[in-house]
């Protein structure tokens, strides 16, 4: 188990339009402009947005892997501990993340094709 950041930044490739932006000690993941995620390489720690209700969820029943980051607005944002995680899973985290900020028509495109889509909409 565990994600280490090179095999985070090869997940980050399955999610349209992603771009970087390095802001010193952490890179900003942004999809149009907006922002979804951080990345800091030398906690091997991610920040991820979620929904608040995600954000108590994840946190209490998981706190080592978990982490409250901050919250804005409608959004809690969550501390991904990348050696404590499996692929899988933070790809999903990440999935949300990115589907809580693209532009709608993105999304719909996203899960129309990608197969954790697929499986949102079957289950």
């Amino acid at each position: 188990m565990g994600v280490t950041v090179d095999e985070f930044l090869k997940l980050l490739d399955e999610l349209p339009d992603v771009r970087m932006s390095h802001g010193g000690e952490w890179v900003g993941l942004k999809v149009h402009d907006k922002g979804f995620g951080y990345l800091w390489e030398a906690t091997e720690t991610v920040g991820l947005k979620a929904t608040i209700e995600e954000q108590i969820a994840l946190v209490s029943e998981r706190p080592e892997v978990f982490e409250v980051q901050f919250t804005a607005g409608r959004f809690g944002w969550v501390v991904v501990h990348l050696d404590r995680i499996d692929a899988e899973e933070l790809f999903e985290l990440m999935a949300e993340a990115w589907c809580l900020t693209a532009p709608k028509q993105l999304v719909d495109d996203f899960e129309a094709t990608h197969p954790i889509g697929k499986k949102v909409q079957s289950g």
